[in-house]
């Protein structure tokens, strides 16, 4: 089968196309015949094999060869033990808890990553979704305990993770404030966005608002923003950014106890059931997929080259090479 592959940390040159050995299911896992792949930020740190701690099991080179932790496809074979899948069904979900090896075209993964796939989402839809909308549902709905009428700023509100934060927002029906690059704030209003901020132009930090629940998906807001912007009750929950300040957040989780402001850190967690929440919105037309752009599998390099740039309009897919049948 063709994979992209890397063999050692680097920039996205080090990724290459090779044929490999197909994988055999074990007795509780799932072969998929994947449709599509999708890049997250992880990924893109698992390549560069920066920060330092993305190089655990794996210190002089990659512990995985191939990188990609949210997929699509047709199930293709399973293991003796697995009952809740059967060859011809159509999954998709995050294997970031098990393993990675989503941009190939076959992995096998336990079946307890996967759900199923609406008939109405396509695969590029699907790729598009796991990793991305699970954090912005656990982020809001566990970690903030989002509920109707909350002011919510959501900080990179145009990305992969912020879209699908700004939707699942204003299902809950919060007030929504998206910040963002100019070029993005048109999505972000027709999301549903109430307010929406060019970054560039103004500085939402100092403009004298306050939160009940600021949603920081690139890591721009310091310890002093978030107390200044946040409601006394308020919550500031950290999704993404600069490891030194993730490591200030982390550290810092439980200060301001006085006043009950809280930053905390969001520890992402691989979970079915929520794959399966946000399936059902994606059903009932609540929410949608917002891709930027859809690669080959054999331009995965020029993929991530674009990724790293930050200017996204949502999730950037991989598709495998073959015939691709959208469905």
């Amino acid at each position: 089968m063709k994979a992209i592959v890397y063999t050692k940390y680097g920039n996205p040159d080090v990724l290459t196309l090779q044929d490999v050995e197909q994988p055999t299911p074990k007795e509780n896992e799932v072969q998929v015949h994947v449709q599509a792949a999708s890049i997250n930020s992880w990924d893109l740190d698992l390549l560069r094999g920066k920060p330092f701690l993305n190089r655990i099991g794996g210190i002089r080179k990659p512990r995985y060869s191939i990188l990609g932790a949210d997929i699509t496809g047709k199930v293709a074979a399973i293991g003796s033990e697995v009952r809740d899948f059967n060859p011809g069904d159509m999954v998709f979900g995050d294997i970031s808890g098990c393993g990675l090896g989503g941009f190939a075209e076959y992995v096998c993964v336990p079946e307890k990553a996967l759900s199923r796939k609406p008939a109405t989402m396509t695969f590029q839809q699907a790729a598009a979704i796991p990793q991305a909308a699970v954090l912005a549902l656990q982020a809001l709905r566990k970690a903030g305990q989002i509920h109707s009428g909350q002011r919510i700023l959501i900080n990179g509100a145009g990305g992969g993770v912020g879209t699908f934060a700004l939707q699942i927002a204003k299902i809950f029906g919060a007030e929504v404030t998206g910040v963002d690059r100019s070029e993005k704030l048109e999505m972000l209003q027709t999301l549903g966005a109430d307010e929406v901020v060019d970054y560039q132009q103004k500085d939402f930090k100092r403009y004298g608002e306050q939160y009940d629940l600021i949603l920081d998906v690139v890591g721009t807001c310091s310890i002093a923003d978030c107390k200044r912007m946040l409601q006394p009750q308020g919550a500031y929950i950290m999704i993404g950014g600069p490891t030194t300040r993730i490591l200030k957040v982390a550290c810092r989780s439980a200060m301001n106890s006085k006043n009950g402001r809280k930053p905390s850190l969001l520890i992402h967690k691989p979970n079915r059931d929520d794959q399966d929440v946000i399936g059902g919105y994606f059903e009932k037309g609540y929410l949608t997929a917002i891709i930027d752009s859809c690669y080959p599998l054999s331009e995965t390099a020029e993929a991530m080259r674009h990724f790293e740039k930050g200017l996204a309009f949502g999730k950037v897919v991989i598709r495998m090479d073959e015939a691709f049948a959208d469905g």
